[in-house]
This record gives structure tokens, C-alpha cells and sequence, in this order.
């Protein structure tokens, strides 16, 4: 069990994250979504009490309790008011270890997992975000839903939530955070006690591989027709944890797409008026994950915006970025870092995402430093290195027979284009 501590007195809380190294990556074929459901489990009765009654305590401790998952993780998280937190970590240690798993509380939590899954088709973003995952990351972990689908939450059972429970939550497999209004010493005590009912157990293996980008130029267009915006994301495989250039990576990135005077931006937006934003970020987990770039330009400005992204990207990598941007970018990150680490809760984030996804220890607290370092060289071979412009997914949400002609027509080199239903 590892254990971080984060104490600060400056508000009254105390902030518990019991956190586990096995996610949706650990879901079975045709069983996605089985870690989140058991996740949210916890809280629908155990170690003797029933939801209602799980409810009842936190709510008279003056706390939260809430639990997720992700890839690779899966968290569950409290907070309360300092004076209660032996209380409260001893209702969340007897809950997750010793859980119902009671076949009419997953029953009723299938149809609201369903239910959410419906919903969601409503979102375009979230259709642009799915379609271009699946596209970058076809037959991979990455590519599938944390949430899972219809039919996969549909077949999921109390064994089923049993069986994975037994095998990832554990003492072995366990990342303990304790912040807020703790001595050292206070804190160490409530990680004790939060893993007090565990078993001993073993680490969970990794089951991730390593992505390759795929070849080509692909376009993969999810037709949702009466739409006057469309939802735009260009993106392929970007950075690894272990990558020598990652913040490198970061500040050029953010160069194109990462502030208001980014070239995105001024070209996109401020110059054409074709979005509202335009975004360009490099993705994070403990695998090689996504560059992503992003616009939500309007039907009949759909078809330049994606050729213009193209070009963006095209010249950013042929040119690099010029002094003056990298000046101006370095400033802008290592002035706004302050706000990523203002309160105890965010500085033990930070000190977890380390851990579950595999960071460099000083990947947080030697970032302002590493981000002054990057020269212009620097940038111009990171981008070089991690991102091909030749190796795109094109993922549109919007009407195809009103675009997807001209969509098709304005990326060059366009290798494939499939148009799927948006439900």
C-alpha cells in the first residue's frame, strides 16, 4: 500500500482517496463497463447497511462519499469535516470491503447506467469524443467505453461484480490519500484504518499494450442530421509518460491550441469567426494516449475549418514554433501552475495521478522548471518525434448530407471515410 499525506489547515476538511490500480482495462470482452458498475456499487448497501442507511450516516458525519473508475483505476473518494473523519473512515473501510452486491440494487443500477447511455447520445461532444477513441484506438483498451454499452451493462451480474471486487480491491493493489486539516501522524492513522478490512492480496496486473498510430488519413463521420454546428476532433497517438520530451510536447502544444493567443485560436476563431474554440491538447494516462486537436465550427463553415486544422497542424509540425510564441507560452503555463496547486486536495491529486498513471516523481513539482528549459529546438523535435500529420482519425458529428461531401473533399490525402448512425 502506498500512502500520500497532505495536510493543511486551512479549511476544516479532511479529504480520503482509497484508490485501486485496476479500471475498465480490466474488464472482460463483453462484460465493459463491469468496474464502474462495481465501483458504484459500494454505496448501494454493505458491511450490513443498506443504501438508505449508508446515506443516512454520511450525510450526519457532514461528509460526501463517492466512488469511480477509469482505464486503469478505480477511486473511491471522501470528504468531511475534520472532526469526523475517524468516523467516516471507518464506514468507508467496512463498505468496500465487505459490499452486497445485492441483485436488486444492480438491477436498478443497470437501468440508470442505460439510462445515462441513452442520454448521452444527445451530446455531440461525447459522440465526437467515442467516435474518434474508436478509430485511434481500434481493438485497445483506450478505444473501449469506461462505461461500457447497452447490451454489455445489461449482462452484468452480482458474481460478476463479486469476482472483480475479490480480485483488485486490496491492500497490494491500494493507493491511500489522506489531505486537508491531518497532522502526519493523523493521516497515517486514517490510511490504516481505511484499508483496515482488506485482504492482504496482490497487485493487479497491467493488461494495456502499447498503441501504434494508425497509417492514413481517416475520416469517420457519426451522421446526426438537423444539425447547424458540428463537432470536430482530429487526433492520433501523442505521448507516453516516459517520454524524455513530454513537456516539450506540452508547451508547443499549447503554443498551437492551448490559450487564447494560440494560433488555433487567432486563426479559427478570431480571424474567421468559424468556432467559438479551438483546442489542442496532449492526453495522459499510463499508455501512449492521444494528441487531440478540437473546433465546433458551424455546417457551412465545416468543411474549411477541418482543412484549415490540417493545415495548422501541417506547418506546426514543418515549422516548429518561433521564439516569440515560446516565450510567451512558457509564461503563461508557469504563472497559471499556481491555480493547479492553491488547495491540499488538488496537490494530492497530483501526487496520485503520479502513482496510478505512472508519472515521473517530479513530474508535478519539478514542472515550472522543466517547462523554463524548453528551447525552441526542443519543441521542434518533440513535435517531430510524437506527432504525424499523415497518421490522423477525423471524427464529425453533424448532418453527412449536408457536409460530409465537402468534408471529404477539403482534408487531403484522405485515405478512408465511413459514416456511422449517431445512435
Amino acid at each position: 500500500m502506498k500512502v500520500i499525506m497532505e495536510p493543511s489547515a486551512a479549511l476544516p476538511l479532511v479529504s480520503m482517496t482509497l484508490a485501486f490500480r485496476a479500471g475498465s482495462a480490466h474488464d472482460p470482452s463483453g462484460k465493459e463497463g463491469l468496474s464502474r458498475a462495481t465501483a458504484r456499487m459500494l454505496r448501494r448497501g454493505g458491511a450490513g447497511l443498506s443504501p438508505s442507511q449508508i446515506e443516512e450516516s454520511v450525510d450526519r458525519l457532514g461528509g460526501s462519499f463517492s466512488a469511480d473508475s477509469g482505464f486503469g483505476w478505480t477511486a473511491v473518494g471522501a470528504e468531511v469535516l475534520g472532526r469526523n473523519a475517524e468516523a467516516m473512515a471507518e464506514l468507508v473501510s467496512k463498505v468496500i470491503a465487505r459490499p452486497d452486491f445485492d441483485e436488486n440494487e444492480l438491477g436498478k443500477l443497470r437501468r440508470e447506467i442505460e439510462a445515462g447511455i441513452v442520454e448521452s447520445r444527445d451530446s455531440d461532444a461525447t459522440l465526437a469524443a467515442r467516435a474518434l477513441r474508436r478509430e485511434v484506438f481500434p481493438d485497445h483498451a483506450y478505444g473501449r467505453r469506461v462505461g461500457g454499452y447497452v447490451p454489455t451493462v445489461q449482462s452484468l451480474t452480482p458474481d460478476d461484480a463479486r469476482d472483480h471486487h475479490s480480485r483488485h480491491f486490496n491492500r497490494a493493489n491500494a493507493v491511500v490519500v489522506v489531505s486537508g486539516d491531518v497532522t502526519k501522524k493523523r493521516a497515517r492513522a486514517l490510511a490504516e484504518q481505511l484499508i483496515e478490512h482488506l485482504p492482504e492480496g496482490k497487485a493487479s496486473p497491467d493488461p494495456i499494450p502499447e498503441a501504434t498510430a494508425r497509417p492514413g488519413r481517416h475520416l469517420v463521420f457519426v451522421d446526426k442530421p438537423d444539425r447547424t454546428q458540428m463537432q470536430m476532433l482530429i487526433g492520433t497517438i501523442g505521448a507516453h509518460p516516459d517520454d524524455e520530451d513530454l513537456t516539450a510536447l506540452q508547451v508547443a502544444t499549447a503554443v498551437l491550441g492551448g490559450t487564447f493567443s494560440a494560433r488555433m485560436m487567432q486563426e479559427v476563431r478570431v480571424q474567421r469567426g468559424w468556432s467559438y474554440g479551438a483546442y489542442a491538447r496532449v492526453g495522459l494516462d499510463r499508455h501512449r494516449e492521444m494528441f487531440t486537436m478540437q473546433a465546433a465550427p458551424g455546417s457551412s463553415d465545416a468543411a474549411p475549418c477541418a482543412a484549415l486544422l490540417v493545415e495548422l497542424l501541417e506547418k506546426w509540425r514543418a515549422d516548429g514554433v518561433t521564439s516569440d510564441e515560446l516565450s510567451f507560452t512558457k509564461k503563461y503555463l508557469r504563472r497559471s501552475h499556481v491555480f493547479d496547486i492553491d488547495t491540499a486536495a488538488k496537490r494530492a491529486q497530483q501526487k496520485l495521478d503520479v502513482e496510478l498513471h505512472g508519472l515521473p516523481s517530479d513530474y508535478h513539482s519539478g514542472y515550472t522548471d522543466r517547462v523554463k528549459a524548453v528551447s525552441v529546438r526542443d519543441a521542434a523535435e518533440a513535435i517531430a518525434r510524437r506527432v504525424d500529420p499523415q497518421s490522423l482519425v477525423i471524427a464529425v458529428v453533424g448532418s453527412h448530407a449536408e457536409s460530409g461531401a465537402a468534408i471529404e473533399k477539403a482534408i487531403p490525402g484522405l485515405t478512408s471515410s465511413t459514416v456511422v448512425p449517431y445512435d
